[in-house]
């Protein structure tokens, strides 16, 4: 191409992709002095050399699609599942699990630059078989099957049950297998899909808004091998739904609880506003730390039990709760990270938005004879405005922050900060939201950065949790300048 203007549709350019970005995405550059724009490559591995065509330019970036490898990328490996690529779902099945795992510290390590040094950053814990690791699977009926290039003939155009193909939401793309899916999910999803057909059940079109079946949700209880089996339709249909269940149920006599979720809603989402429950109890329980949780069909629940237990431990050392202590938990969702923390004497309060959410946290507190812990639903600053910090300053105890990823609110820092409390842990799922929190939280000179380590609960992803720690360095002092 010439090299006196910026890269245009068509154009085929050479770059050695040098990171990964936080969608997995692989980047690099082209050009040089004012001609320099960025590249972003789906599936670009760093260390590569690749050929590509521009399929858009916005400002600097130009997005491309990989022609031809020439030089492959340090840790390269083929990929185990026949739908990596058009799928969507893992990013990195393509390079081996180690190599991972630097990228992802390397990641952490870069976001937080600022604020500590690169080789505090510890090494990730990673999983010793990073795969059929998720317990619960998502899948949506489509009325517009995605082609692949090696398809069979014959499928039909009009019926596809797996995953969007990604920047094609009207697409979904025909799953047969999931290598990260835990075991007894591919023969769950290719019988309901036999099923379905066989039965002439119509998917859902999200064009013209009608059919019937919408998404199939699966979700394994690890340590109790409890399942759970959702269908989500856009009608009650009994006629049709009642007798796939039961063809279902002699297929699978293992299978815990099956569940219709009724939703009328044009939006994409696996939720439903209405219930019924064809099989079982409705609910499947999963163990954390010798905790107990019952899961719901809508209930948030770590889709990496294993991870989730290695993830908790850490935060529990982190924390270092003494007996007779006290654990603030913001943004504590079904309550698991706080009740795994807690015993019988500690004093637990924890604040959600989500009241769906708080209603599992206390059934779980309940189960888990946890009885001096408390949940309240609400804004998190809301909530810490009407709290008394006095009483929690007064005994030793954490405070935990498990943001979503866009972090926390600019004003909800101060609150934090009012409290003085003797330890934070913060839980970030997004190391870049987690280095703008931090920044903040240390700007006074009360706190310091203890440990920072990451832990990889989504293998074959962009995606990592990191428990940073905190410890007060200086006494707390009172808006009026008196003591505590």
């Amino acid at each position: 191409m010439e090299t006196t203007r910026l890269p245009r549709y068509g154009d085929e350019l050479v770059v050695r992709i040098e990171r990964l970005d936080e969608k997995g995405n692989g980047r690099g550059t082209t050009g040089e002095g004012d001609l320099v724009c960025g590249v972003r490559l789906r599936g670009g591995l760093p260390g590569s050399v690749v050929r590509v065509q521009a399929l858009a330019r916005r400002r600097r970036i130009v997005e491309a699609k990989l022609l031809e490898v020439l030089e492959a990328a340090p840790g390269a490996v083929a990929p185990r599942c026949p739908h990596f690529g058009p799928c969507g779902g893992c990013a990195a099945q393509h390079l081996a699990y180690p190599a991972q795992l630097e990228i992802k510290r390397a990641r952490v390590a870069e976001a937080l630059r600022e604020l500590v040094a690169s080789e505090r950053v510890e090494a990730v814990l990673g999983m010793d078989d990073p795969w059929h690791y998720r317990n619960k699977l998502d899948f949506t009926f489509g009325a517009r099957r995605w082609r692949t290039e090696d398809e069979a003939t014959g499928l039909p155009a009009d019926f596809a049950l797996g995953l969007h193909v990604p920047g094609m939401w009207s697409k979904v793309l025909d799953v047969h297998t999931c290598s990260i899916a835990f075991e007894g999910a591919d023969a769950l999803l290719r019988e309901v899909r036999r099923l379905a057909l066989a039965r002439g059940l119509t998917p859902w079109d999200t064009r013209a808004h009608t059919g019937l079946l919408r998404h199939l949700v699966l979700r394994r209880g690890v340590r109790t091998g409890q399942t759970m089996l959702v269908l989500v339709t856009s009608e009650r249909a009994a006629e049709a739904i009642d007798p796939l269940v039961s063809e279902l149920l002699a297929a699978f006599p293992w299978l815990t609880t099956v569940v219709q979720d009724i939703s009328t809603s044009l939006a994409a989402v696996a939720v439903g506003q209405e219930q019924h429950v064809l099989h079982g109890p409705g609910t499947i329980d999963e163990v954390l730390l010798g905790r107990t949780f019952t899961i719901s069909p809508h209930s948030f629940f770590q889709t990496n039990t294993l991870q989730a237990e290695r993830l908790f431990e850490v935060v529990r050392d982190e924390a270092a709760l003494p007996a007779g202590g006290a654990v603030l938990d913001l943004y504590c969702g079904a309550g698991t990270i706080g009740l795994c923390l807690a015993d019988a004497d500690t004093e637990l309060l924890g604040f959600e938005s989500v009241e769906a959410a708080v209603r599992d946290a206390r059934a779980n507190a309940s189960a888990n004879g946890i009885h001096r812990a408390r949940f309240e639903a609400g804004d998190v600053l809301d909530s810490l405005a009407r709290l008394d910090p006095a009483p929690w300053r007064s005994r030793e105890g954490v405070l935990v922050l498990d943001p979503p990823r866009a972090g926390l609110h600019a004003d909800v820092v101060p609150a934090v900060l009012a409290f003085a409390a003797p330890r934070i842990v913060y839980v970030s799922c997004n190391p870049d939201s987690a280095a703008r929190d931090l920044a903040a939280l240390l700007a006074p000179g009360e706190y310091t950065i203890e440990r920072v380590r990451p832990v990889d609960l989504f293998p074959h992803t962009p995606h990592i949790e990191t428990v940073i720690s905190l410890r007060r360095v200086s006494p707390h002092r009172p808006p009026d300048g008196g003591s505590v």
